[in-house]
């Protein structure tokens, strides 16, 4: 025969599996994270800090501009002779096929180019249409830029032009890496190269809830 501390146990035992039954039956988040396949997301999700940069258009972008749409940010810059135009061009790609999708839950693209000596916002808007219209671009003074990229773990630095070079040709070492923002502008994961802009393009499709025609 069961002693009365057996019967406990078994009684709070029983209760404890029904209520993992029930929980995994009528308590399932009616929203799952889909499945990704280059989309590498963080958990949980990184807040940035209040950042104030300027667009193409002259207007200002700040953090809540980012807000509403899952969006790709690339830091570069317009004389970058290979990373740039090929990292822009492949997201291009990638915007292609969201082109179907309504612009209220579109992903974007943000390009930041970390010069702001040479990269005036009329240039970077220029540079940046160029490979899809859809791109949004900005810049800003070097401290910002220097806080925005590090809030996003990311790092640039000027490299002076070998000498006998006219100073102006420096390049700029810098992040290859894309940062995933989520709707909420926070930092939510990253896109690490090489870009498969069909993968791309299906995996913010799916974090945005849309699905590719």
């Amino acid at each position: 025969m069961f002693n009365r501390t057996t019967v406990y146990i078994l009684i709070a035992a029983f209760a404890a599996a029904l209520g993992l039954w029930a929980a995994s039956h009528f308590f399932e988040p009616d929203e799952r994270e889909p499945e990704l396949q280059v989309v590498r997301l963080f958990q949980p999700a990184r807040a940035l800090p209040a950042f104030e940069l300027t667009r193409s258009d002259g207007s200002t972008l700040e953090r809540g501009d980012l807000q509403g749409h899952w969006t790709l940010v690339f830091l570069g810059f317009t004389h970058c002779p290979d990373i740039c135009p090929t990292t822009l061009a492949e997201l291009s790609r990638a915007q292609k096929e969201w082109e179907a999708i309504p612009e209220a839950s579109r992903p974007q693209v943000l390009f930041v180019s970390v010069d702001p000596e040479r990269d005036t916002p009329e240039l970077i808007g220029r540079y940046a249409h160029a490979f899809h219209k859809d791109t949004l671009a900005a810049t800003g003074s070097l401290p910002a830029l220097e806080a925005f990229a590090s809030s996003l773990s990311m790092v640039f630095a000027k490299v002076p032009p070998p000498e006998g070079v006219p100073e102006n040709q420096y390049s700029i070492d810098h992040s290859a890496t894309i940062a995933v923002l989520n709707p909420q502008g926070h930092m939510a994961g990253l896109v690490r190269p090489p870009l498969e802009p069909a993968k791309i393009a299906a995996d913010m499709a799916a974090l945005s809830g849309a699905a590719i025609p």
